[in-house]
């Protein structure tokens, strides 16, 4: 089940940035494994794609993390105002 901006006030809680860079950075690592090392790519030594593969995983964690606290920012204005 995934998370809802519109949960009850009993469960009611922010999502947790450094979760969704863990997650992010997981997607990015294998999203560019898969296109470094995928059947439509050049053959290569790994070696010379460590850059590529560190630089893809960075961007997701990045931008997973981004969404998550932005969020969070989000629902703290509308959601719980105080």
């Amino acid at each position: 089940m995934l998370p809802s901006l519109f949960v009850s006030a009993d469960h009611a809680r922010a999502w947790s940035v450094r979760r969704a860079a863990l997650y992010g950075a997981a997607l990015g690592a294998l999203a560019a494994l898969f296109k470094t090392l995928g059947p439509l790519h050049e053959a290569a030594p790994l070696s010379s794609r460590l850059g590529e593969i560190a630089g893809i995983t960075f961007l997701f964690a990045l931008l997973c993390a981004g969404a998550a606290a932005l969020r969070n920012v989000i629902v703290r204005r509308i959601v719980w105002p105080d």
